[in-house]
């Protein structure tokens, strides 16, 4: 609502007198509309809003649009109803949602043994910062535009990039939100960082913003020598430079050990020469820098790879917005300073390895909010959407719908909150040991519980759950890129096989029926 407006108070008799295409007032909510001036703009003609001239059109509106259409058309406001008390509640930026299962439980009112006074802090504060980003966010997402440089810096600077890295050194450099410290941030946190990012409904957007950048980084930040690391990692953490991580290739996926793109020595040894592609690499068409997988003499390696001379990067269409940067990249005789080597020589397959687990994980988090952002669309519209007399709430098959749908998101999320704590409570050995098993699981069941969900939440919206503007739109982004989950950082029939294959490790061999 603008502030300095001067609005007037009305009784919906006087409000009923303006009736016609070139008089046409409305009600919404008791908030009095002019929309004289508007009508011959609509985008959806002016028969439906004639229908409604003069009257009431609160649940009208809400049948047909979104609550934000409301804030963009706020300048048409000319009064209100005298004595009447709104009924609808406007969301607050950085407001926690109230609709039931729209949140974890630690929000909404339940006990949580894994939540801090710390976790609330940090997630309200970046809920705060994301949600004025919500409208750019969408703007890069639609027009299929990289996020701009002012905006990835902006995040550098909150300490946001950073911190998608999880808890580390690293974080001492940034003030995090909320006043958080860099000791006390953990796995909690970043869970809850994930989850806000993914609140956006914009997986274009924040996968080239994001993704390429946090499954890149670590191999800088662990394994690379300290010259390449100082320079490198603030760059990259602040938003000055872009990052992707180069592994896949058009004839190898998840086979990893089939790549073929090679790094052959200089004879004077202080040079590799690269050449190869890569494929599907996230972030790729406007990285400036390639974490990439290369096959050297005796196996596989690990160099870092600026944008020079002999790489060249094409857009590859998907079922994502291009702004995620999704490329084809080829490397034609690309001189590599030896001093890129991540890790050594060789035992490029360790380094390649190392961040799977967090890489994965990280996609469970952003996932499980999905649902949840779907869940809370679908509860909305269930209440607000009236067919064959009824709202739709009121039929058995759409609550068993919401029903399986709650119940498929609640579970996968206390599963991943209990890999979490044990995430926080074991070293780096002891996760690479204990938890590539259960995190591939997990992601497994995630995938299929998106697959669910999705399904559902399409049936609940109807025809709006396959346009990508409206009231549907959220469920449209979900149904159209939920598959991405099931594909990247390994297949779901990968992950599923690789869960039972750790367990047989430790399976008694005396064990029988």
């Amino acid at each position: 609502m603008s502030a300095k407006k001067e609005l007037k108070l009305f009784d919906e008799s006087e409000v009923g007198l303006h009736n016609s295409a070139k008089d046409l007032w409305v009600i919404i909510d008791g908030v009095v509309y002019d929309l004289s001036r508007f009508a011959d703009l609509h985008p959806g003609g002016l028969f439906p809003l004639l229908e409604v001239a003069g009257k009431d059109a609160t649940d009208a509106f809400y049948g047909l649009h979104r609550q934000d259409v409301l804030e963009r058309y706020d300048r048409y406001q000319i009064g209100f109803i005298a004595g009447y008390q709104p009924q609808i509640e406007l969301r607050d930026m950085g407001a926690v949602s109230k609709v039931p299962y729209a949140e974890p439980n630690a929000w909404q009112g339940f006990k949580s043994p894994y939540y801090t006074e710390s976790h609330f802090k940090f997630r309200a504060a970046v809920r705060r910062i994301l949600d004025g980003l919500i409208s750019e966010a969408r703007q890069y997402e639609d027009r299929e535009e990289r996020a701009s440089d002012e905006l990835v810096q902006k995040l550098g600077s909150y300490g946001l990039l950073a911190a998608n890295v999880g808890p580390g050194p690293w974080l001492e450099a940034f003030e995090l939100p909320g006043g958080i410290q860099p000791s006390e941030y953990d796995y909690f946190h970043e869970l809850l960082l994930h989850g806000e990012f993914a609140r956006l409904a914009t997986p274009g957007f924040t996968s080239g913003l994001l993704a390429g950048m946090m499954i890149s980084i670590p191999t800088v930040l662990n394994f690379g020598p300290p010259a390449l690391k100082a320079k490198v990692v603030p760059e990259v953490l602040s938003g000055k430079k872009r990052m992707a991580l180069a592994i896949t290739e058009p004839y190898a996926g998840s086979d990893v050990a089939s790549m073929r793109t090679v790094a052959v020595k200089t004879p004077d040894g202080k040079h590799y020469v690269v050449n190869g592609t890569k494929k599907w690499i996230t972030s790729g068409h406007f990285a400036d820098y390639f974490s990439t997988a290369v096959r050297t003499e005796g196996g596989l390696s690990m160099l870092l790879i600026e944008r020079t001379e002999g790489v060249e990067t094409k857009l590859i269409k998907t079922s994502y917005s291009s702004s995620a940067g999704t490329a084809y990249v080829t490397f034609e005789n690309v001189k590599v300073p030896v001093e890129n080597l991540l890790g050594q020589e060789n035992k490029g397959l360790f380094v390649i390895l190392s961040n799977f687990n967090h890489e994965r994980w990280s996609m469970l988090t952003s996932a499980t909010m999905t649902a949840r952002v779907a869940v809370e669309e679908c509860f909305k519209w269930a209440h607000q959407r009236k067919v064959f007399g009824k709202r739709l709430i009121d039929q058995p098959v759409i609550r068993f719908k919401l029903a399986r749908m709650i119940s498929s998101v609640e579970s996968v999320h206390h599963w991943l909150e209990n890999l979490t704590y044990q995430m926080n409570h074991m070293n780096y050995k002891e996760q690479a040991t204990k938890l590539a098993g259960p995190i591939a699981l997990c992601k497994y069941k995630v995938t299929r519980m998106l697959h669910e969900v999705s399904d559902d939440a399409c049936q609940i919206f109807g025809g709006r759950a396959i346009t990508k503007t409206g009231m549907g739109r959220q469920i449209e982004t979900l149904q159209r890129t939920y598959k991405f989950t099931a594909i990247l950082g390994g297949s779901e029939e990968v992950m599923a096989d690789l869960g039972v294959r750790q367990a047989m490790k430790n399976f008694p061999m005396g064990a029988r029926l």
